[in-house]
């Protein structure tokens, strides 16, 4: 085990809110941080709990250089089911709608979509709710062939949350995605690729050993010039054209000072596979 790798160990044990429970898993392989979501028996339905605890994981993998890509997905049959109903329906438990968006929710999509690290969503079940919309703000999202999303608010009376607004009408279209918002439909892995909701279906077969493949393929290129990648396809969803050529300007200059462009200047000379270190 690395320096690395045992700092961040002891990062999660002293600084996570809740020491004694499970409802999160984290494995570091090969430079890929896999967090598990761990909560099937109730289809890794979030409560505050396992929240805080992803937040705190995220942030752990943020700060540490040997995680080069992270992988989130479900343990169990589920991906995420949302939010657990048994919690806001309960007297003692309910932080109330306000608490769970600006304290668990939103600071999950925030950090997902702020990490200069590739995130890949890596959906192995069920996706509903806030659970379809915190896979979806991932960089790259896989599936296999027997999972579903679907956008469960409308069906209890609520709007979708999690960004749910914000991404799927830029990734499948206005009409398409008012129509899945408020008729709350289920769109299968195979139909989630075709409107170009996620990257690929994977055989489920083969599931967890090609998405170990993405993972460490992406764990393997320039970090650097992956993260700079994310913030420029972060601002240009609220960008014109001419900031945007601006940005791109500022980030090539940045991204062409890595000592990850020297090594892939020099392999492509000398004919060889680069080596990043994502420095």
């Amino acid at each position: 085990m690395t320096l690395g790798k045992i700092l961040l160990e002891l990062f999660i044990i002293q600084n996570l809110k809740y020491k004694m429970s499970n409802s999160i898993l984290l494995k570091i392989e090969d430079n890929v941080a896999y967090i598990s979501l761990n909560r099937p028996e109730v289809f890794n339905s979030f409560n505050r709990e396992m929240a805080l605890k992803l937040q705190d994981t995220l942030d752990a993998c943020e700060k540490n250089s040997d995680v080069r890509a992270i992988v989130l997905t479900g343990n169990g049959k589920a991906f995420c089911a949302g939010q657990d109903l048994k919690e806001v329906t309960s007297p003692e438990l309910n932080p109330g709608f306000k608490k769970i968006l600006e304290e668990h929710y939103n600071p999950i999509i925030t950090r997902i979509r702020t990490i200069e690290k590739p995130i890949i969503g890596a959906v192995n079940g069920v996706a509903a709710g806030a659970g379809a919309n915190i896979a979806l703000a991932c960089d790259v999202v896989v599936a296999h062939e027997k999972v579903s999303f679907i956008q469960a608010f409308s069906l209890i009376g609520l709007i979708p949350d999690s960004a749910g607004t914000f991404f799927l009408p830029r990734l499948i279209g206005f009409q398409k995605a008012s129509a899945l918002a408020m008729l709350g439909d289920k769109v299968s892995a195979e139909e989630a690729e075709r409107l170009g909701m996620i990257y690929k279906v994977i055989p489920f077969e083969h599931f967890e050993e090609e998405v170990q493949k993405l993972a460490t393929k992406m764990a393997k290129m320039p970090t650097k010039a992956l993260g700079l990648i994310k913030k420029s396809l972060n601002q240009s969803l609220t960008n014109n054209l001419e900031q945007q050529l601006v940005l791109e300007s500022k980030y090539q200059i940045e991204a062409a000072g890595t000592e990850d462009y020297g090594e892939g200047v020099s392999a492509f000379v000398e004919k060889r596979q680069p080596t990043f270190k994502g420095k």
